[in-house]
């Protein structure tokens, strides 16, 4: 947008809300440290910048939370439900000093201007603060909020004057009602809930509310990152179901039709195993996606997933030998279900095919044709790579956080690595847009694998489509684990079962409470996220499309996922 039409756009705005806009917001680094003095409005406008923010819950005598509706004046997220109030200690005196008392003093001045609470009401409160936590979510093309926000909790009853320019409406709630409003039953079943009072909820509330004791007795110095956020947990996500299905169909046709290449009956049936228990296809779709985004997608999408997917399923094979893993997506692995010689085989088979079918395109020109297999030929090198570190760290006492991320940048994000990057190259995108998009699908990839990890000691059997916690038994070196034997505390339940290929279900049981405890399996969420909020910074520098919003949920989708 350019300069003139942004003020133009200014000008359409609410005066008091943009008067406010003036005001002097705290950046902060991801410590929450001070490094600059700016605007309310340039932390808000454009990709926005990073800032101390504050929200406050006020619980009344019956452990009801008042809650508002935001005017439909305001700048940001106009009309949504928070909590009691929210906002920004600013770049003046008494809250530019110690960050807590900083926010304390914030919220007071907020709360008489929003609330109408007198400060000689809110000076005799006992603010609890209870953790800090961060997370980006935009609004629209314009908008965005970019916080480190410190949670501050009050028992109080407040008679409220409520500021009909910044609060629409409030409501004391209870737990169950505050459980309808998040899940969007009976009347809140239009409603929007801030993205940032979701993760209030989930982890500073939620794991002791109501038991008002434990709430305010809780605190963290620790910053909760929560990444990129969308603006709503039921975010409509059609466009991504739709995208996934339509073009899943497509692929499934290509990957069959090229799998009857094999003429040799036994050969074919363990080639095409794995494809008859399900899978959604992200490899098989994702170069589509990305050329859809960049504005060039054509039938070549569909040969290059295709190739790629055939190709990791390839590589789901032989890492099932490798494993001695029984299951491959709730069917018996094909090294279970034929034998290792014709696992072996099929395996090869199935890399040979994935190239095949991409010289035999009529959509591929011979320029990126060679870009292409290039590009696959070094990731099945890489997933190679990684295959083989996976498997020597086995044998080691001692893995690195670092070495573990490199391992998991070849064996499994290379592939999202790869989709990304040859979908765009196949669009015509140029050489920086290609690059781009092949470091969000790597950092797509990254987020995806410890996903994998956690899902993988806190799932079960039947939803998972292999054992649960065989990450555990097997003494798999992933960042939980890792981070679990680099803490020095003592788990004993953990140590017991770890590496020793099976233990029983009590067992297992408390371990990943141990693991929990420790803080390992946060440490590894927290990973996960810091990853999941980079990939989206990437997708902020494409051109905004309904193709783009597609890339963000399927994005967003690796934090949620269950299979």
């Amino acid at each position: 947008m350019g300069e003139e039409t942004q003020e133009n756009s200014l000008s359409e705005l609410d005066s008091s809300q943009l008067e406010m806009m003036k005001e002097m917001c705290m950046a902060v680094d991801e410590n929450d440290r001070v490094i600059d003095s700016v605007s309310k409005i340039d932390c808000h406008r454009g990709k926005g910048i990073r800032h101390r923010a504050f929200s406050v819950l006020i619980f009344d005598s019956e452990d009801r939370l008042l809650m508002q509706q935001r005017s439909s004046e305001k700048i940001t997220f106009p009309g949504i439900w928070a909590n009691s109030c929210c906002s920004h200690p600013l770049d003046i005196e008494n809250e530019n000093g110690d960050p807590v008392e900083g926010v304390i003093h914030a919220s007071k001045r907020k709360m008489l201007q929003e609330l109408g609470i007198p400060l000689e009401v809110s000076s005799n409160w006992e603010f609890n603060h209870i953790g800090r936590f961060e997370y980006s979510c935009r609004w629209d093309d314009d908008w965005i909020e970019h916080e480190i926000d410190h949670v501050l909790i009050v028992r109080a009853s407040p008679s409220l004057s409520i500021n009909r320019n910044e609060i629409k409406d409030t409501k004391w709630l209870n737990h169950q009602e505050i459980i309808q409003m998040l899940e969007g039953e009976n009347e809140w079943k239009d409603a929007i809930v801030a993205p940032w009072f979701r993760m209030i909820w989930k982890h500073f509330i939620e794991p002791h509310y109501p038991n008002m004791d434990a709430l305010l007795g809780s605190s963290s110095d620790k910053i909760v990152n929560c990444g990129r956020l969308s603006i709503n947990k039921k975010s409509d996500s059609n466009a991504l179901k739709s995208a996934l299905s339509k073009h899943k169909e497509i692929v499934e046709k290509e990957i069959m039709k090229s799998m009857n290449k094999i003429r040799q009956e036994r050969l074919h049936g363990a080639m095409t195993h794995l494809f008859s228990g399900g899978g959604k296809r992200y490899r098989a779709i994702l170069p589509r996606l990305v050329g859809e985004a960049i504005g060039n997608a054509h039938d070549g999408h569909y040969t290059l997933g295709s190739s790629i997917e055939i190709i990791h399923n390839f590589t789901l094979v032989h890492d099932d030998i490798m494993d001695q893993d029984p299951i491959r997506r709730g069917l018996n692995a094909v090294h279970v279900e034929y034998d290792d010689a014709t696992a072996i085989n099929a395996g090869d088979a199935m890399l040979a095919v994935g190239f095949e079918i991409l010289a035999d395109s009529e959509d591929i020109s011979p320029e990126n044709l060679k870009f292409l297999v290039q590009s696959i030929g070094e990731m099945v090198r890489r997933v190679a790579e990684g295959q083989q570190e996976d498997f020597d760290f086995e044998k080691r006492d001692y893995v690195s956080e670092e070495e573990y991320i490199a391992m998991i940048a070849g064996k499994t994000s290379a592939m999202f690595e790869t989709c990304a990057e040859t979908g765009a190259k196949l669009a015509g995108a140029d050489s920086k847009t290609v690059e781009e998009m092949a470091d969000w699908g790597l950092k797509l990839g990254l987020c995806f694998q410890l996903m994998d990890d956690l899902i993988d000691i806190t799932g079960d059997t039947e939803t998972l489509g292999k054992p649960a916690g065989s990450d555990v038994v097997q003494g798999k070196k992933t960042l939980i684990a890792i981070h679990a034997l680099d803490s020095g505390n003592d788990l004993p339940t953990f140590s017991k079962v770890y590496g020793q290929g099976e233990c029983s279900d009590e067992d297992l049981e408390r371990a990943v409470e141990e693991l929990r405890n420790n803080g390992s399996i946060d440490y590894a969420m927290d990973r996960a996220m810091r990853y999941h909020s980079e990939a989206h910074k990437i997708l902020d520098g494409l051109v905004p499309s309904p193709a783009l919003e597609v890339l963000r949920q399927l994005t967003d989708m690796q934090l949620t996922r269950i299979n």
